[in-house]
């Protein structure tokens, strides 16, 4: 195949060589590799903004939780998001010596406690949540938060599923919620404000939702040490404004004198990983060369289908390619499709493939869905060599459904 001409140094293969992908030619597929320089990339563009505006950048570990890469990452970020006690527990131990943030929708009575231990901020999801476990954070010495809904939804239609300001949202809550709900106690208990409405957007979709949290929070915001402004960000993709978001941070940070969060889980690993993948078979019907993989969409790339969207592939021609093929997963899922790709050569069993922007909602998302065996995790480290991670067995796939001894 072809190799692509990508200008953009964070382009999802700009760092991949042919001397790169000839030594991927090696690996048994299907595999993830994650690209250490990548995310040195992306983390020094981070950390700039970190030191330009005095934000506190923390990695959302739901789009990206390979901790092996923690002690590198803790060198450009202040801490982790977590969405429960597991991310809180493993940003804790990980990430030692950095802030643990943690937000669920609701948590649950006996988690709550081993919660304390890991985190330093809390943040709950509605007035009723703040008056249950609030109590016991702020006896703990916790940073205590609530998430609002600003009601300002910025989302394209088709990422209507991610959009916390869709009419009957869950997520947060809103002015009247505030006003009918929220007791003087209650809001002593505060520390700061949470908001996440963003979906991979840019700093102009920011600055219309801070003015939309200005006119119905602004009434608090004084009295508070800190807001966190979610994720979302896509920071660290071509072309992002990131002089706006500068003014928007150093906006709320010289009004209402509060410390500013950040919490990017695709801006920290965007295109810092790969899926490798080999042809098994071609398949012909209806007009369509079907090349049927040994990776699936709806195991190893689930966000293809839940998005969706379709990922870039490393070789593939844009204009008028001399064969199409579509390619799909092995698994019994009729819609196991990841996506129709033109080539300037025909494909072949075992013909080897590279799908990019893998890192994210990849590795911490992926599932065994037919019995599908869970893809090898590689680095490739500053120096271009390969160091395999883990693998993974029939026992992993057996232990997530029953007894873990033999019957």
């Amino acid at each position: 195949m072809s190799t692509l001409t990508l200008k953009d140094a964070r382009a999802p293969f700009a760092l991949l060589s042919e001397q790169n992908a000839a030594l991927f030619s090696e690996l048994a597929t299907p595999c993830y590799v994650i690209d250490e320089r990548a995310l040195i990339r992306n983390c020094d563009i981070l950390a700039s903004l970190a030191k330009n505006t005095g934000a506190k950048i923390l990695l959302a570990q739901k789009a990206f939780s390979n901790y092996d890469f923690y002690p590198l990452l803790s060198n450009y970020l202040a801490g982790t998001e977590a969405s429960g006690l597991y991310e809180a527990r493993l940003g804790a131990e990980q990430m030692k010596g950095k802030e643990t943030h943690v937000f669920c929708a609701a948590y649950g009575e006996k988690e709550f406690d081993e919660i304390l231990k890991y985190a330093d901020h809390i943040v709950f999801n509605s007035p009723a949540e703040l008056k249950r476990f609030g109590p016991a954070a702020k006896s703990a010495k916790k940073s205590v938060g609530l998430r609002i809904n600003p009601e300002c939804s910025t989302q394209k239609s088709a990422h209507a599923i991610y959009d916390p300001c869709a009419v009957g949202s869950r997520l947060g809550v809103t002015l009247k919620n505030w006003r009918e709900q929220m007791s003087e106690s209650e809001v002593r208990l505060l520390d700061g404000l949470h908001f996440h409405t963003l979906c991979e957007q840019d700093s102009i979709d920011l600055e219309i939702t801070l003015r939309a949290v200005e006119e119905k929070f602004g009434f608090v915001l004084s009295d508070m040490k800190w807001l966190n402004m979610g994720g979302g960000h896509h920071i660290t993709r071509p072309g992002y404004d990131i002089k706006r978001l500068e003014n928007c941070i150093t906006r709320v940070k010289e009004r209402y004198n509060a410390e500013v969060y950040l919490e990017p889980g695709e801006a920290v690993a965007l295109n810092a990983g790969y899926l490798l993948s080999r042809v098994r078979d071609i398949v012909k019907n209806g007009g369509y060369d079907t090349a049927i993989l040994d990776t699936s969409a709806a195991c190893h790339m689930p966000d293809v289908l839940e998005m969706p969207y379709t990922p870039p592939l490393y070789g593939a021609c844009e204009e008028k390619p001399a064969f199409v093929y579509r390619l799909a997963g092995p698994t019994c899922l009729a819609g196991d499709v990841i996506g129709t790709y033109g080539f300037d050569r025909e494909l072949r069993r075992d013909s080897l493939l590279i799908f990019g922007d893998m890192a994210i909602y990849t590795t911490c998302k992926n599932n065994t869905f037919n019995g599908m065996p869970l893809p090898d995790i590689w680095r490739l480290g500053e120096n271009g060599a390969l160091f395999r991670l883990t693998s993974f067995s029939y026992e992993d796939f057996k232990s997530r459904l029953g007894r873990r001894d033999t019957i």
